[in-house]
């Protein structure tokens, strides 16, 4: 089950830590962020609106940073680059603390969207140079899982802190815990080497070379992926802990149980998706997972059913909206040649999440009418039809070799039915 990960060498191994570590931490800080939401609008009387208005804030100017990461990542390397965004958005998240009021908390949450969009950018391309083709989808999707281990950490730290602390106190704790991942930048600057792929690459090209006649339209579909796979789950996440305090009347520790069961199924869903993408290919791996996630997040949000058996359904709903980003980085690490990789790469997923960051807004503000279950399950749903439609017009590119812009035109991958 694991011969993917012996095959590593010590410093494959080392690579593979460092970007399971990263990304990890990276989704403690980005996380923090959904429980504190509730606190700061009994505290500071923001409106739901005003609380999209923060994520979207973050979200955008992560898709501006991991386009900048990926392009700095293409010319100046992937571990150099990787350091940079770790302690960028370790920094922010810190300050965060320290806000007191919503124009405060915007412009440092912004910021430390910068970093938190370049960290996936640099550590995905990293990890998927370092694999060989036929263990990609599953070495690349265990590092993605490492996102729900952050997530499970931002959910234990915010139930601890909202129980031993007064909750005037309480949220800066979480924001202050955000500067820990700054350390780990010391480990990988001495034990994690460029990848020997990008170390033979050519000389570097032009940062448009993506928009060319020749790489376009494998840029706009990728893009269109990426946008339908995270409106989905920022559309959930972001406004999750707040449906269930407020609509469905939790207490903090209900609420962190029922979180608990949906960051568990995300854990599983991202490494049974990682063999899945290996074993079934990449498309037919986002087909599966894009239709269950649009089920299973219309009946949570629309049915009113019990409390147990939303307790129940947590877990597929974990499964499916984060599972279905473990091939992620796989396919986007085929579609590109090395020098363009990072460049490619982080551009079309953080387009997509440059667009995906109206979705918390835009449900903020949908929410005043429908009410925030409702919003939650119409935009979530149009989001995730976008992953299908975008998988049938990719192609497919599973176990095939790393290409340089010497080798052949835009992947094309291999002609198979979904």
């Amino acid at each position: 089950m694991f011969d993917w990960y012996r095959g590593f060498d010590r410093d494959g191994r080392r690579t593979f830590w460092a970007c399971f570590g990263g990304y990890a931490l990276d989704a403690m800080d980005v996380q923090v962020y959904s429980f504190v939401v509730p606190v700061l609008i009994g505290l500071w009387g923001m409106t739901n609106t005003q609380a999209g208005m923060l994520a979207t804030a973050t979200l955008i100017l992560s898709a501006a940073g991991g386009w900048i990461a990926g392009l700095l990542a293409d010319r100046i390397g992937r571990v150099r680059t990787l350091q940079i965004t770790i302690v960028w958005f370790a920094v922010f998240t810190f300050l965060s603390g320290f806000t007191n009021s919503f124009q405060q908390l915007l412009v440092t949450r912004g910021l430390q969207g910068l970093g938190f969009g370049g960290e996936w950018a640099a550590g995905s391309v990293l990890i998927g140079e370092v694999i060989a083709a036929r263990h990609r989808g599953k070495a690349v999707g265990f590092v993605q899982s490492s996102w729900a281990v952050g997530w499970g950490v931002a959910a234990l730290a915010a139930t601890l802190s909202a129980s031993l602390l007064p909750k005037e106190y309480a949220w800066r704790v979480l924001f202050f815990l955000g500067l820990l991942p700054a350390f780990s930048v010391f480990l990988i600057r001495r034990l994690v080497p460029e990848p020997a792929v990008y170390q033979r690459a050519e000389a570097h090209t032009s940062m448009l070379a993506i928009f060319s006649p020749r790489f376009l339209s494998i840029t706009a579909r990728g893009s269109l992926l990426a946008l339908g796979a995270q409106g989905g789950y920022y559309g959930i996440t972001t406004w999750l802990p707040t449906f269930l305090r407020t609509e469905r009347h939790l207490s903090v520790l209900s609420t962190g149980s029922y979180l608990g069961v949906i960051i568990t199924g995300s854990f599983c869903g991202y490494i049974v998706s990682a063999y899945l993408n290996d074993i079934l290919g990449r498309r037919r791996t986002f087909l599966t997972f894009a239709v269950g996630s649009m089920a299973v997040v219309l009946l949570y949000t629309q049915i009113a059913i019990s409390d147990g058996l939303m307790l129940v359904l947590g877990f597929p709903l974990g499964f499916f909206a984060s599972g279905i980003f473990s091939g992620m980085g796989a396919v986007f690490t085929e579609l590109f040649p090395t020098e363009l990789r990072g460049s490619g790469q982080g551009f079309c997923y953080n387009f997509g999440r440059g667009f995906a960051a109206l979705f918390p807004t835009l449900v903020g503000a949908a929410s005043a009418k429908l009410g925030l279950g409702v919003a939650v399950g119409v935009f979530a749903g149009s989001a995730y039809a976008l992953v299908i439609i975008a998988t049938l017009m990719l192609p497919e590119t599973s176990g095939q070799e790393l290409r340089s812009l010497a080798d052949a035109g835009p992947h094309e991958g291999k002609r198979t039915a979904p």
